[in-house]
């Protein structure tokens, strides 16, 4: 069984949970508003799915709900953020506000952050940055390691995502690319637990590398990354760039936030933002970028393939869709956020 949502019942269901929890009511909306925007991207394991465990976390200490967030260094183009252990939504809500700001003004504006936490899908906060008529990059420290150097056995690096945007022009959805550097991000992992499927070959193997199926069991193996030594050479460079960078967690020093709901994380992440009018001029950019999304979407096409994408219409079209017809909550996930209602002591969700 099933059950679906409207995005303002969603809204208001996670925000009502987390004010129950001691959470300012300002803070818990822009996070709602955050995770709404990720589950009517499609971004299931970044939505709604995530409030018991931010809420357990939050229960158990892990989370600061009062933090007093503070500019370490701060640059014309470029700053540093301590998160003081915020949620991660709010952090990097700040971090993509000053990143804007900062590009608006002298061409680029690159913000990383440390002591953070997990923040949900990257594409939530380069959609801002094109919102604003910017080019957009986010670079992040995935908050467990379940990936191994390649050839390796010992998990040392992250899913670390990447997420770029390119703004399109007024009204119009960006071309947006958001991607773990491993083949499945691990929420994609916790959500196939959940609903009791099996994972598909090519997500995770064993220590001896064979395939591994059961997501109940993914804690004997890792991630698969994507493009094999490749996606391993990325992930690194990222954990360096938003880790190393930022003076966050990294390698042995991550901490697992699936198995520890107490311990400060340390995650760093990074958002940049560009300004093209300081480059080809932003009318420039759109007509150009324009032009070649339409000749890669008309050219010739594989037997049986329909449809040439580009990165963003999985997103655009998921958002119409479930905008006009609610946002799915499987019925496993439907029971875990009833009893964590019953931990904030709030009314239950309806649907």
């Amino acid at each position: 069984m099933s059950h679906t949502i409207t995005a303002q019942q969603a809204e208001e269901f996670i925000t009502r949970v987390y004010v129950g929890l001691g959470m300012p009511a300002a803070d818990a909306k822009i996070i709602a508003e955050l995770m709404v925007t990720a589950d009517l991207s499609g971004a299931d394991g970044h939505g709604i799915f995530r409030l018991p465990q931010y809420s357990k976390r939050i229960v158990e200490g892990g989370i600061n709900l009062h933090p007093q967030m503070k500019l370490l260094k701060d640059a014309p183009s470029i700053a540093l953020l301590h998160g003081d252990n915020a949620m991660g939504h709010l952090i990097m809500h700040r971090c993509t506000e000053l990143a804007i700001e900062k590009a608006k003004k002298n061409g680029i504006g690159w913000v990383g952050c440390c002591y953070g936490n997990h923040a949900g899908a990257g594409s939530m906060y380069t959609n801002l940055v094109a919102e604003a008529g910017l080019v957009g990059m986010y670079l992040a420290v995935g908050s467990a390691n379940h990936m191994a150097p390649w050839g390796g056995i010992d998990m040392l690096l992250s899913t670390n995502p990447i997420a770029i945007s390119v703004p399109m022009g007024a009204g119009k959805p960006p071309v947006l690319l958001d991607m773990a550097t491993t083949v499945a991000a691990y929420g994609k992992v916790k959500m196939k637990a959940q609903q009791g499927e099996e994972m598909p070959v090519g997500w995770m193997i064993d220590k001896q590398g064979n395939p591994l199926t059961d997501p109940n069991r993914s804690h004997e193996g890792m991630l698969v990354p994507i493009g094999e030594y490749k996606g391993y050479g990325l992930s690194l460079m990222i954990a360096l760039l938003a880790g190393c960078m930022n003076g966050a967690a990294v390698g042995s020093e991550l901490v697992d936030f699936n198995a520890d709901s107490k311990a400060v994380t340390n995650t760093g992440q990074t958002i940049v933002a560009i300004n093209p009018d300081f480059l080809g001029g932003t009318e420039h950019l759109v007509q150009d970028a324009t032009r070649l999304v339409t000749e890669i979407k008309g050219s010739q096409k594989l037997p049986g393939v329909s449809e040439i994408r580009v990165p963003g219409d999985g997103i655009a079209k998921s958002k119409a869709k479930r905008t006009a017809a609610g946002i799915p909550i499987p019925d496993n996930l439907f029971k875990a956020l009833q009893e964590t209602a019953k931990l904030a002591g709030v009314a239950p969700l309806e649907g």
